[in-house]
């Protein structure tokens, strides 16, 4: 009988899978909280390692440090939970730096075991945890402007990938069964760059959708219209509005990419499951690129139910978080099938590249 799932070394990169999608998932509860600037002040909040900062008290730092002084104005005052999630989604940050370096070392003394690949692929999630931490430092100096929170996530994710391939490719060092590590040669080399553009289109939705998020455009009451239909899925009421309103180009461009994305996911799975059937290849294959097409219908389903419930008196904020989650997860099934077309190849193949 094998060994229990949880007492393999490749559990480790699993647990820190699930640590970087929590560090995600309270990035956006800051974002829907609009918390973002609750903490002026890097590494610190309100000079205090604490989140329960007062009324007063945050006064009083603004009087004395007018320069961190956000887009709110000097009279705004935040709640101790808009304080506790920015302190949180910092804090997650601190705690997942030990197990991080624990895994690089462990990786380090087993590379006789799971290679040199392995290895470095701990050492690439070190990097982009110090480069998503100094990220995080400029988006709060910059009072969250749209290019920053787009580029923070967009490392995020990365960051969340890097432990799925670490976790893949030690299970094939394991010796996994799977039959998604033994695809044919033929079949891997006529669609990785297939896969890639599928992958890819859904990161660059994704970050598009950041940045939807981080303008006026992300605001249910700027940009399009809210409501049925004239609000989704149409735009103030035409399918081809007019740019001229705030925020309405943003929206638009995230909309038609969403329509682009799709056409990728649903023609490269349709294809691949054909190919596959040509190469005697595994189904579950197609499975996972039909699957990260499911997660794209169901998200724009989500997103467009955040438009037409926005003219709701209690606006289900949740339902952006949520969007969020469906989007990230469409893109880590998407890299997964990249990253089982790339470990299909043998092992030498793997350390050159």
């Amino acid at each position: 009988m094998g060994q229990a799932w949880w007492r393999r070394p490749s559990a480790l990169p699993l647990a820190l899978l699930v640590m970087a999608l929590c560090i995600i998932i309270a990035g956006g509860t800051i974002r829907i909280n609009d918390a973002g600037e609750s903490c002026p002040d890097w590494p610190q909040c309100f000079g205090t390692w604490g989140f329960d900062v007062s009324a007063d008290e945050q006064g009083v730092y603004w009087e004395e440090n007018p320069d961190e002084i956000d887009s709110r104005g000097i009279d705004h005052r935040y709640t101790t939970f808009e304080i506790f999630s920015e302190w949180f989604h910092r804090a997650l940050v601190g705690i997942i730096a030990i197990p991080v370096l624990l895994n690089a070392v462990l990786a380090w003394k087993m590379m006789e075991k799971y290679g040199k690949t392995v290895y470095r692929s701990t050492l690439f999630s070190g990097v982009l945890l110090i480069a998503q931490a100094l990220v995080g430092a400029l988006t709060v100096s910059m009072d969250n402007i749209d290019w920053s929170v787009a580029l923070h996530l967009s490392l995020a994710s990365i960051f969340t990938s890097s432990f799925l391939f670490q976790y893949f490719a030690m299970r094939k060092a394991e010796g996994s069964e799977l039959a998604l590590y033994s695809m044919s040669a033929a079949y891997v080399t006529s669609n990785r760059r297939r896969v890639d553009a599928m992958m890819g289109s859904v990161f660059t939705l994704l970050i598009l959708g950041a940045w939807v998020s981080s303008t006026a455009g992300g605001q249910y009451n700027q940009g399009c219209s809210v409501g049925f239909p004239n609000g989704w899925p149409k735009c103030n009421g035409n399918l081809l509005p007019s740019f001229d309103g705030p925020g309405v180009l943003v929206q638009m461009i995230h909309r038609f990419g969403a329509v682009l994305v799709g056409l990728v996911l649903v023609s490269g799975s349709a294809r691949l499951r054909s190919e596959a059937r040509l190469h005697n290849v595994t189904p579950l294959f197609g499975r996972i690129t039909d699957f990260a097409a499911g997660l794209w219908i169901l998200n724009v389903l989500v997103g467009g139910s955040y438009i037409v419930l926005a003219d709701m008196e209690d606006f289900p904020e949740w339902v952006s978080l949520l969007h969020l989650i469906f989007g990230i997860s469409c893109f880590l099934v998407a890299m997964s099938a990249s990253f089982f077309l790339r470990l299909s190849t043998d092992q030498d193949s793997l350390e050159e590249e």
